[in-house]
C-alpha cells in the first residue's frame, strides 16, 4: 500500500541543521534495520520493539525528512534512491557513534582507563616521569595522554575538557576550579659564574636590581611570581629577553645575558652559579587542579588520589 508524504517536514521553519540532527539521531538504528532486513517484521525483531512501533518511527522518519525513503509491498520494503543514499550516511554516523562508545568505555575502564595530565615544562625532565612511574607499580595499565605547557593554557584546555588534571604554579583561585597546594620549590637567583656575585652562596634580590634579567614571557607563573619578587624587593626588573623555557634561560644567563630567577635544573649546568635568595622569600607553590564539578573516571579517580597522597614530598 502507498504511502502519503507531507510536502513539508515536521520541523517549525525556524529550525537548522541541528534540531534535524536531534530529531532524526535516535532512528538511524531503526532505519538501518529496516534497510538491512527489507522487512519490518524481522527488523522490529532484531531491535527488541513491537513491529507497530517500528512502522510508525519509519513513516515518521519519510515525514519529518519530506522524502520516500522505501517502496513497500506489505511488510517488505526496498530502498528508493533516497533511501540508499540516507542510509550511507546513517552508516557512517552509526559507526562513528559505536567508535566513540568505545573509546568512552575503554578511557574510563579502571585498570586500562586513560587519564589526560598537563604540567608544567619544568616539570617535565624528572617530576612527572618519576610520578607516572610511581603511580603505575599499583595501575601498570593506565594510559597517559600527557600535555606539556605554561600554566595559563593549561587552565584553559583544563576548562576546554581536554585535560582531566594538571600540575601548575601558581595554584590557580577560580570559582570554577579546584586546586590542592602539593608542594614548593625554592627558587634560585641564577647567575653567569663570572659575575660580580658569582662568589657568593646568599644574595638578597634587591642586590641584583640594577641587574639585567632574562624571564619567561608574560602569562607564564614563573613570570609573573619573578615580577612579583622583584616589586616586593623594591623594583622593577630590565628585561632582556623572554622565553618559554627555564633551561634556554639557564643557557641565557651562562652565556652573559643576564641573570634569572629559576628552580632547580634537573642536572647542573656548567657557566653559571646558583644563589640562595634570602629575601623576600623566593618559592613557588606547586598544585593539581581540575574542574569543579566534573565526575572523574576511575582511572582519573585513582591519579588524583596519588597526587595528593604525595602532598609535601611531590618534587624530587
Amino acid at each position: 500500500m502507498a504511502h502519503e508524504y507531507r510536502s513539508q517536514p515536521r520541523l517549525s521553519p525556524n529550525s537548522n541543521e541541528e534540531d534535524m540532527g536531534l530529531l532524526l539521531a535516535p532512528r538511524l538504528a531503526y532505519f538501518a534495520a529496516v534497510a538491512r532486513h527489507e522487512h519490518v517484521t524481522r527488523a522490529a525483531a532484531e531491535m527488541g520493539v513491537p513491529q507497530s512501533t517500528l512502522s510508525r518511527a519509519m513513516v515518521r522518519l519519510e515525514q519529518d525528512l519530506g522524502v520516500a525513503l522505501f517502496a513497500r509491498r506489505g511488510r517488505t520494503v526496498s530502498l528508493t534512491p533516497a533511501g540508499r543514499r540516507f542510509l550511507t550516511a546513517a552508516e557512517k554516523a552509526l559507526t562513528e557513534v559505536e567508535r566513540a562508545a568505545d573509546t568512552v568505555r575503554a578511557d574510563a575502564d579502571p585498570t586500562a582507563g586513560r587519564v589526560a595530565f598537563g604540567f608544567l615544562h619544568t616539570m617535565g625532565s624528572e617530576t612527572v616521569p618519576g610520578l607516572i612511574r610511581a603511580f603505575r607499580v599499583d595501575h601498570p595499565r593506565v594510559r597517559f595522554t600527557l600535555v606539556q605547557n605554561y600554566g595559563e593554557a593549561m587552565i584553559e584546555r583544563l576548562r576546554a575538557g581536554d585535560l582531566d588534571l594538571c600540575l601548575t604554579s601558581p595554584v590557580p583561585d577560580a570559582p570554577d576550579l579546584v586546586a590542592r597546594r602539593l608542594d614548593e620549590q625554592r627558587l634560585r637567583l641564577v647567575v653567569p659564574d663570572d659575575h660580580r656575585l658569582a662568589g657568593r652562596r646568599r644574595v638578597r634580590l634587591a642586590e641584583a636590581a640594577d641587574e639585567t634579567f632574562v624571564t619567561l614571557e608574560p602569562g607564564y607563573g614563573l613570570r609573573r611570581i619573578t615580577d612579583d619578587l622583584c616589586a616586593e624587593a623594591g623594583f622593577k626588573p630590565r628585561v632582556a629577553f623572554e622565553g618559554e623555557e627555564a633551561e634556554t634561560l639557564r643557557g641565557l644567563v651562562a652565556a652573559g645575558l643576564g641573570v634569572a630567577l629559576l628552580p632547580p635544573p634537573a642536572v647542573p649546568r656548567p657557566g653559571v652559579v646558583e644563589l640562595t635568595v634570602t629575601a623576600p622569600r623566593a618559592v613557588r607553590e606547586i598544585g593539581v587542579a581540575w574542574l569543579d564539578g566534573h565526575p572523574d573516571t576511575a582511572p582519573v579517580a585513582a591519579f588524583k588520589k596519588f597526587l595528593l597522597s604525595r602532598r609535601g614530598h611531590l618534587l624530587p
